[in-house]
C-alpha cells in the first residue's frame, strides 16, 4: 500500500505558506469546548501544550517525570539550528533545507524539511521573548557556532546547557496556562495504551506511578511527543527512563512505524568503562569547532598508551593521525555524526583505540587554547611568546564556551580536559526513526499526532547536529497549533467524549492484564537482566554495523529473549503503589517487540544509508553506499500481532529541489 504523505501542490518554497492559508479553523469561542491530550513534556510536547492553551485549548499533559523540567530536552547540549545568516556567511532558508536533506542521506521528505527550514528562525525570536539567555556577542548580537554536516555558522547556544535553557522556556509558557487552567498537569503518569472510537484516537489508558491507580483520559485528539527509542540498547546516551512505549502502544493500535532502522549513533561520547554501567554520557558535537580528533599513527604509541608508559601529550604532532581531517579535508572534524562515528570504528578496529578497551579515540584541544591565547594575547597587546600567558588565556577562551561540559567530563572521567586530550566514543543517541506521520503530523490512526522525536519525518536516515531541538519546537510552536486546528474544526458539535465507553473499559482491561501476567510471573531474574541482554544484541548485531546473517540471527535471539522475559523476569513490589521494576518491565517489554522489527527493518533495506550501514553495500572507500533507485522510500510498518509478521507500507519519496547524488564530505 502506498501512503499517502498530504504534501500539499506547488512549489515547495510557498507549500507551508498556501496550507496555512486554506485550512479550516476553530474560532476562539469554540475552542474552550476541545480536549487535547499530550503525552511528554519535553520540547515538542512542552512547545505544543503552551501554544495550544494559549490558543484556547483544553490541554491535559502527562509526563513520567516528577515535572516538565526533568524532561530528557534538558540534555541537548550544543545548540539549535537557525537560518538567521547573522555571521554573513551565506546560510540562507534553502541552505538549512538542502544541508538537512543532505545530511539526512536523502531520505527524509522533501516538503516537511522545507518547513522546519521556514520556521526555523521564528523559533528563536520565540525563546529570546521568552527570555532564553543564548549567547551573544560583544556587540549585543546573538552568538553562532559551526555544527557537523555543515559549511556556516547556524547554531544558536547557552554554552552547553542550550536543551535546558530552551526547556526552561517551555516550561515557563506551560506554566502560565497551568496557572490559568488551561493545562491540566499529569505529573508521575505513564501512558500505556491508545484508546480508538470509531476510528478516531479519543484518549488514553494511563498509570499513575506514586499510587498505582489506571485511569481514563479522553479528549478530542491525542498527541504522542514521548522522544526516542534508543534505550533499546540498554546503553546509550538516553536518560535512563526514556522509552517507547508511547509510541510502541499507538503503534499496536494501527499507527505504522517508520524506519526504526534509523538509529544515529553519536561519535562524541565518553567511552565505555565497564559492564557496570547503566547509561552513557554524551560531550556535545559543539567541541568539534575546536577540538581536534585523532589516534597515534604507530602501533607502538597506541600500546604505550594502553600500558600507561607513554601520554598522549607526548606525542610529536607528525606521528598523529588526525585521520578526519586526512579522509573528509573539506569539512575536517565537522562531518556528520554518522560519518564521524564510522571513521572512529574504523580506527579502533585497525587496533588504534586508545585507552584499556581499544574502542576511545583523542579529541584535543591545545591547538585551539593555543590560537586563542594568541589571539586574546596581540589583542590585549601582550607577549604572544610567552607560552605560559598563551595558555592561561586559551583556556579562559574554552573555559567559556564550553566550561560546564569540561566540568562534568572531569568529574566522570576524573582527568583534566584543559591538560589533556578528552577521550571519546561512539554510542547510540537519537532516532531518526519513529511513528509514521503524514503532513500535518497526524499518525495513520486518525485523531493521533506525533511529534519531535517521536515521530520520524524530518531527519532522514541521519540527523545533523542542533536540529532535534530545531525539529522539537518547530512541531511544538509552529506547525502542530496550525494542522491539529484544521482537523479538530469537525469536532466542534462533538461534546465531551465519555471514558464510559466500551472501547475505554476494553483498554483498561488489557493495561490489567498484563500488568497481573508480570506480577504474577515469579521468575528468577531481574527486568535489567533481560534489558542488558537486549542491549547487546542490538549493539553487537544491530549497531554501528550490520549484515544480514548477524541481523537475522538478532530477530531470533530477541523473540527466544522475549519468550525467556515473560516466563522468568520477576517483577517484586506491589502494583496497587509506587512500584520502579514494574514500570521498567512494561517498558522493556516493549522494547523486547521493537528490537525485532528494528531488526527486520535493517534486514529489509538492501543499501547503506546514514545511521544504517550494512556492510554488504559500501564503496570502496568504505562510505555508505545507497541505493536510490530500489530504496528511496519510507519503510512504514503496520503492527500484524508479532514484529515479525510486520507488513511493510512503502512512502516513495520524491526529490524534485535537491539533486540525488553520492553524499561527500570530502
Amino acid at each position: 500500500m502506498a501512503l499517502d504523505s498530504k504534501i500539499p501542490q506547488g512549489p515547495i518554497a510557498s507549500k507551508w505558506a498556501d496550507y496555512k492559508n486554506k485550512i479550516n479553523l476553530v474560532n476562539p469561542a469554540n475552542k474552550r469546548n476541545i480536549d487535547v491530550i499530550i503525552v511528554g513534556t519535553g520540547l515538542a510536547g512542552g512547545s505544543a501544550a503552551a501554544t495550544l492553551a494559549e490558543l484556547g485549548y483544553n490541554v491535559k499533559a502527562f509526563c513520567f517525570q516528577d515535572s516538565p523540567r526533568r524532561a530528557h530536552s534538558i540534555a541537548a547540549q550544543g545548540g539549535i539550528n537557525a537560518a538567521k545568516n547573522y555571521q554573513g556567511d551565506g546560510d540562507s532558508v534553502h541552505r538549512l533545507f538542502y544541508d538537512t536533506v543532505k545530511g539526512g542521506d536523502y531520505r527524509a521528505r522533501e516538503a516537511n524539511v522545507h518547513r522546519l527550514a521556514e520556521v526555523s528562525a521564528n523559533i528563536i525570536d520565540q525563546c529570546v521573548a521568552q527570555g532564553v539567555p543564548l549567547a551573544r556577542e560583544y556587540g549585543g548580537l546573538l552568538d553562532n557556532r559551526s555544527f557537523g554536516g555543515t559549511l556556516v555558522s547556524r547554531t544558536f547556544y547557552a554554552k552547553g546547557q542550550t536543551g535546558q535553557q530552551l526547556l526552561l522556556g517551555a516550561y515557563s509558557a506551560m506554566n502560565r496556562q497551568i496557572g490559568r487552567g488551561k493545562i491540566k498537569m499529569y505529573n508521575r503518569h505513564e501512558m500505556l495504551d491508545l484508546v480508538v472510537v470509531d476510528g478516531k484516537a479519543r484518549g488514553i489508558i494511563a498509570r499513575n506511578l506514586v499510587t498505582g491507580e489506571i485511569q481514563r483520559h479522553s479528549a478530542h485528539a491525542v498527541v504522542i511527543a514521548s522522544g526516542g527509542y534508543g534505550n533499546v540498547f540498554f546503553l546509550s546516551t538516553n536518560a535512563m527512563g526514556s522509552n517507547v512505549t508511547a509510541a510502541w502502544k499507538i503503534h499496536k493500535k494501527g499507527a505504522y512505524f517508520a524506519n526504526p532502522c534509523y538509529t544515529q549513533i553519536h561519535p562524541t561520547c565518553i567511552p565505555v568503562s565497564g559492564d557496570h554501567q547503566s547509561k552513557l554520557t554524551l560531550m556535545s558535537e559543539s567541541l568539534r569547532n575546536d577540538g581536534r580528533i585523532w589516534v597515534p599513527k604507530k602501533i607502538e604509541d597506541v600500546q604505550a598508551i594502553r600500558e600507561g608508559r607513554l601520554k598522549p601529550t607526548q606525542i610529536a604532532e607528525e606521528d598523529r593521525d588526525y585521520y578526519l581531517e586526512r579522509r573528509y579535508p573539506s569539512f575536517g572534524n565537522l562531518v556528520p555524526r554518522d560519518v564521524a562515528s564510522r571513521a572512529a570504528k574504523e580506527r579502533c578496529d585497525a587496533g588504534y583505540g586508545v585507552n584499556k578497551t581499544g574502542e576511545a579515540v583523542y579529541l584535543d584541544f591545545a591547538s585551539a587554547i593555543e590560537r586563542y591565547g594568541k589571539e586574546q594575547a596581540r589583542i590585549k597587546h601582550l607577549d604572544e611568546n610567552d607560552s605560559q600567558l598563551v595558555q592561561k588565556l586559551g583556556k579562559e577562551v574554552i573555559a567559556n564556551k564550553y566550561g560546564n561540559l569540561f566540568q562534568m567530563y572531569e568529574k566522570i572521567v576524573d582527568d583534566n580536559p584543559y591538560e589533556t586530550p578528552m577521550m571519546i566514543y561512539p554510542a547510540v543517541h537519537y532516532t531518526m526513526g519513529g511513528i509514521w506521520v503524514d503532513y500535518n503530523l497526524m499518525t495513520t490512526v486518525e485523531g493521533c499526532y506525533s511529534i519531535g522525536e517521536a515521530n520520524f519525518s524530518d531527519h532522514g536516515a541521519n540527523r545533523l547536529g542542533a536540529s532535534a531541538l530545531m525539529q522539537g519546537l518547530a512541531d511544538g510552536y509552529f506547525v502542530l497549533p496550525y494542522t491539529i486546528g484544521d482537523y479538530l474544526s469537525k469536532d466542534i458539535r462533538t461534546g465531551e467524549i465519555s471514558t464510559d465507553l466500551p472501547e475505554f473499559e476494553e483498554a483498561e482491561k488489557n493495561v490489567r492484564s498484563q500488568i497481573e501476567r508480570l506480577s504474577n510471573n515469579n521468575g528468577t531474574h531481574s527486568v535489567d537482566y533481560f534489558h542488558k541482554k537486549l542491549g547487546k544484541i542490538m549493539w553487537d548485531k544491530v549497531g554501528m554495523a550490520r549484515n544480514a546473517k548477524g541481523l537475522t540471527e538478532a530477530m531470533d535471539e530477541i523473540a527466544a529473549l522475549r519468550e525467556e522475559f515473560y516466563k522468568d523476569v520477576k517483577v517484586p513490589g506491589d502494583i496497587n503503589g509506587f512500584n520502579q521494576e514494574l514500570e521498567k518491565a512494561l517498558r522493556v517489554a516493549d522494547f523486547l517487540e521493537l528490537g525485532e522489527l528494528f531488526a527486520k527493518d535493517a534486514l529489509h533495506r538492501n543499501e547503506s544509508c546514514g545511521g544504517h550501514f550494512r556492510e554488504e553495500y559500501q564503496t570502496e572507500e568504505g562510505e555508505a553506499q545507497r541505493d536510490d533507485k530500489n530504496f528511496a522510500y519510507v519503510a512504514a510498518w503496520e503492527y500484524k500481532g508479532n514484529p515479525r509478521e510486520a507488513e511493510l507500507h512503502k512512502e516513495d519519496l520524491t526529490f524534485e529541489n535537491v539533486k540525488l547524488v553520492q553524499r561527500s564530505y570530502k
